[in-house]
């Protein structure tokens, strides 16, 4: 029979639920205010008068966005990026992990491989090294100088070691008695189980080159090569260069306020689309109750 909770513990619980709700509305509230403004009027916004309601509807800010041929082609430089970048990341990162997931005995050498990652990720060789290597290698102004400088993540590599090292030895051993490659064993087992852990990586890695915008003002020269965030933190509105009347009064129309809350606005929409898909990895949990030692 179920006792009923004391008063202490529904009190403790209205509590826990009050807090959370509070830091809900303190996280939703500057998002849903910034959704806002990029709806609102150039008056309303510049006057600071905008809430969690538009005032003065206008769609000018996104219409001024969205005419933009360039932005376009950043936005397909960013998927571009972020696609290659997340592959390799995660290739390199599963290639490391497997070996450096096995004892001393059984990789010869592996300590020597694990200080190596851990001094790469404590000291960096800064970022004048890494601009001279990109430009010697020819690869300025390319999406390769946007995805291979970050192509090995040591702590993705580490956090997908630790997840190998978690799965029961009995798997990997039953697995070679029936004769199983090493390819074969990482492929069908230590895959398919490690999900949560791929899914972890991966949205570290899209959200990671999603919002990088150095990378594209160091890298890349043209502005025409621009990922998405450099181009949205470069744009800007230039009215000497406007001649025709109607980008004239759609100009007149915004301010800097409305027009980068649109920027963020959709900036964040693709990121926003993705983590629906991997959420359901983080909520089943990184736990594995196949065989037990």
């Amino acid at each position: 029979m179920l006792k009923s909770k004391s008063f202490q513990s529904r009190l403790a619980d209205i509590c826990i639920w009050l807090v959370i709700l509070l830091m809900t509305a303190i996280c939703l509230f500057p998002l849903i205010n910034m959704v806002v403004i990029s709806f609102s009027s150039k008056s309303a916004a510049a006057g600071n008068m905008v809430g969690l309601l538009p005032v003065g509807f206008t769609l000018d800010s996104y219409k001024n966005l969205l005419q933009e041929s360039q932005f376009w082609r950043s936005f397909g430089i960013s998927v571009e990026r972020v696609i290659l970048g997340t592959a390799l990341n995660l290739i390199l990162s599963i290639l490391m992990a497997y070996p450096l997931a096995k004892t001393n005995r059984e990789f010869k050498g592996r300590n020597i491989y694990m200080n190596l990652m851990i001094f790469a990720m404590l000291f960096s060789g800064g970022m004048i090294p890494i601009f001279i290597t990109v430009k010697n290698l020819h690869l300025l102004d390319t999406i390769w100088s946007l995805v291979l400088p970050g192509a090995v993540n040591v702590f993705n590599t580490i956090l997908l070691m630790n997840f190998f090292k978690s799965i029961p030895k009995s798997l990997e051993e039953a697995a070679e008695i029936d004769g199983c490659s090493k390819w074969k064993i990482l492929f069908q087992i230590y895959l398919p189980i490690s999900l949560p852990a791929l899914a972890t990586i991966a949205l570290f890695s899209i959200v990671g080159h999603w919002n990088d915008f150095f990378s594209g003002l160091l890298y890349i020269n043209k502005a025409s090569n621009y990922p998405l965030q450099t181009y949205i933190q470069q744009l800007n509105v230039d009215v000497t260069k406007i001649t025709d009347a109607s980008q004239l009064q759609s100009v007149a129309n915004i301010s800097n306020k409305t027009l980068n809350a649109a920027k963020i606005v959709v900036s964040t929409i693709p990121l926003l689309i993705i983590y629906p898909f991997l959420q359901k990895y983080f909520i089943k949990g990184m736990v594995i109750g196949s065989v037990k030692e």
